[in-house]
């Protein structure tokens, strides 16, 4: 969870940048999902959404993400996979996994979002939430995935992606 001085008086999560606020809370729930199994998945936009942001446009831009994302788990685990060498994602920090999860789907699905973005921040989200080593382990994560794929990437800018 962030720190006190990132929630208003609401209890409300606070950041600077709306898009920034609906990674976080993507991540958050992307967390949860893990945790507490995918039933959770259609409670979140209801229930945890609705109370972590009073911005429909955060709410409905994390619920993409999330939604995306868990749509598209196996094949965003499959990428990871192919970046952690010697790990099995099952052995990542849940934390850690679901940053790198949310950051390889805006990397494979979100067309409007650069692959610099996406990586930098994931690794924004890592110092934030994650351990010490978070923020260089998703660092090089997110590069070996870049370097990897970005053929597919780069032909996926023109709009297939």
């Amino acid at each position: 969870m962030p720190t006190q001085d990132h929630i208003d008086e609401n209890g409300l999560y606070q950041a600077t940048d709306r898009r920034s606020l609906a990674r976080v809370l993507a991540m958050q729930a992307l967390y949860q999902l893990e945790v507490q199994g995918s039933d959770l998945l259609y409670r979140l936009p209801n229930e945890f959404l609705a109370y972590a942001s009073d911005d429909p446009m955060v709410r409905q831009l994390a619920w993409d993400w999330i939604r995306g994302t868990w749509e598209h788990l196996e094949e965003c685990d499959a990428w990871i996979s192919h970046a952690v060498i010697h790990w099995q994602i099952s052995r990542l920090a849940p934390v850690d996994r679901s940053i790198l999860r949310l950051a390889v789907y805006q990397l494979r699905f979100c067309q409007d979002i650069p692959p610099k973005v996406a990586i930098n921040e994931a690794i924004e989200l890592a110092k934030r939430f994650g351990g010490d080593k978070s923020p260089a382990f998703v660092n090089g994560v997110l590069d070996a995935i870049l370097k990897r794929f970005r053929p597919l990437l780069e032909t996926s800018q023109d709009g297939s992606r």
